[in-house]
């Protein structure tokens, strides 16, 4: 069984800054490609920013050059530090991965969710 634990939300004002994390455990052969997702009230889920295993990244427009992702392969961990927020980064977020199970196969498994609100 996988499991995605995340950590790291919570109150901050307009401006200020949170690191979330996000543990991958259990039984597994390997990750791929690990990503954080958002969801505000009465909004679908979009993506936030993504990492493959090699360390390559991408993030939405909207907060490219505040939010930066980043992960320890070793400790099968993704982290998303958020800077500069924004009451619209409002959200909850979830972390996404791309896991090899074996006998099982590749499979996308989901956090929990952790809520970040910005607002003063």
């Amino acid at each position: 069984q996988v499991q995605l634990v995340e950590s790291g939300g919570g109150l901050v004002q307009p401006g200020g800054s949170l690191r979330l994390s996000c543990a991958v455990s259990g039984s597994f052969f390997s990750i791929n490609d690990m990503a954080w997702y958002r969801q505000a009230p009465g909004k679908q889920r979009e993506l936030v920013a993504s990492i493959t295993s090699y360390g390559s990244t991408n993030y939405a427009d909207s907060v490219k050059g505040r939010f930066t992702v980043s992960r320890d392969n070793a400790k099968n961990t993704v982290y998303l530090q958020l800077n500069s927020l924004k009451p619209e980064d409002t959200a909850v977020y979830y972390c996404n991965a791309d896991v090899v199970v074996i006998f099982l196969g590749r499979g996308a498994y989901w956090g929990q969710g952790t809520q970040v609100t910005v607002s003063s």
